[in-house]
């Protein structure tokens, strides 16, 4: 196998993860005619592998593809990242979009553990202050209340969320402004709204610039991470909608999550699964986005590939290949 690209001699690099082709950074295949490129990452161009290395390969990219969890699709061709870095890039039906939770019980479950830690050090605090307080405060034994007070001011002042607008202006959000954050459904009815209030100031975003600061607010609403079983009820929700997206325009809906005022889309009034839920599914939507820029431009470039991949390979098959191919693709 070839290691330069054939158009602009630079290196396609390797991989780790296709042990029978181990050569690029960018794999695309087309299962049902049996073709194989290896996308040069300089000039964007599609490298044909030789014919006789291409089977295996292809079985291997149509299983890890179908085993990733970042996928994003149009009608003829599909984009996924595998978590080594390779990305593949599927020519065919599409899959049907899966939402891989697995990858969140761990990070859910970190957090859990550092605020308990950081938890417990305050109650340690706490007992060691309401033993040592009457000494402390001559006898009322108020020190241990005082002193968890004061640890709770000092987690609450602290700066969480820092948003930086267009203009420069930076939005620094403590635990109380978290409080108040809010989403709705956007104006124009794509969509959600993020509101942001700080003291008798308010925000409002949407679009991708909601998408990038609900990015940033809710990881920092959902510090304190989750129980396993709540991580599972998170899952189990987006699961119900059908998809990330679906679950971001469901959980805006409606005059839910309301304050005492009877105020819609507190994020704060949400249960905790639903907390959860919502960082998944902008997490979920986020990268997607990103992926999906790609796709545009990589099927323009399938295209081109596709017709001079098909007059390579028809010189070197019998005559009537292709239509056998055609025939048996559904087997």
């Amino acid at each position: 196998m070839y290691r330069s690209c054939m158009f602009c001699s630079k290196s396609l690099g390797t991989n780790e993860v296709v042990e029978v082709f181990p050569v690029g950074r960018r794999l695309a295949f087309d299962a049902d005619r049996g073709r194989l490129w290896v996308v040069c990452r300089r000039c964007e161009r599609w490298n044909l592998s030789p014919l006789e290395e291409r089977w295996e390969a292809v079985e291997a990219c149509e299983r890890l593809f179908s085993g990733t969890r970042l996928r994003v699709s149009t009608d003829n061709i599909g984009l996924a990242r595998h978590k080594e870095g390779l990305e593949l890039v599927r020519i065919g039906r599409p899959h049907r979009p899966e939402f891989a939770a697995w990858r969140y019980g761990d990070q859910f479950g970190r957090r859990r553990k550092k605020a308990a830690i950081i938890t417990a050090a305050g109650l340690t605090a706490l007992a060691a202050a309401t033993f040592a307080g009457p000494a402390l405060v001559g006898g009322s034994g108020m020190g241990g209340y005082w002193m968890w007070q004061a640890f709770e001011g000092f987690r609450q002042s602290r700066t969480h969320a820092r948003l930086r607008l267009d203009d420069g202006e930076v939005i620094k959000l403590d635990g109380q402004d978290l409080k108040q954050v809010r989403v709705l459904p956007a104006a124009d009815g794509d969509g959600f709204q993020l509101r942001v209030r700080k003291k008798r100031r308010e925000w409002e975003f949407e679009g991708l610039e909601a998408l990038r600061f609900a990015g940033q607010v809710v990881p920092a609403i959902n510090k304190a991470g989750g129980r396993k079983r709540t991580v599972e009820d998170a899952v189990a929700q987006i699961e119900h909608s059908g998809h990330p997206d679906r679950f971001l325009a469901d959980v805006t809906r409606g005059d839910r999550f309301r304050s005492k005022k009877g105020i819609p889309g507190y994020i704060n009034k949400m249960p905790a699964p639903t907390k959860l839920a919502l960082e998944m599914a902008l997490h979920e939507e986020d990268e997607r986005r990103a992926l999906q820029g790609e796709l545009w431009r990589l099927e323009r470039a399938w295209e081109e590939a596709e017709e001079i991949a098909a007059i390579s390979d028809d010189l070197l098959l019998p005559e009537g290949t292709d239509d056998f191919l055609d025939r048996h693709s559904g087997d």
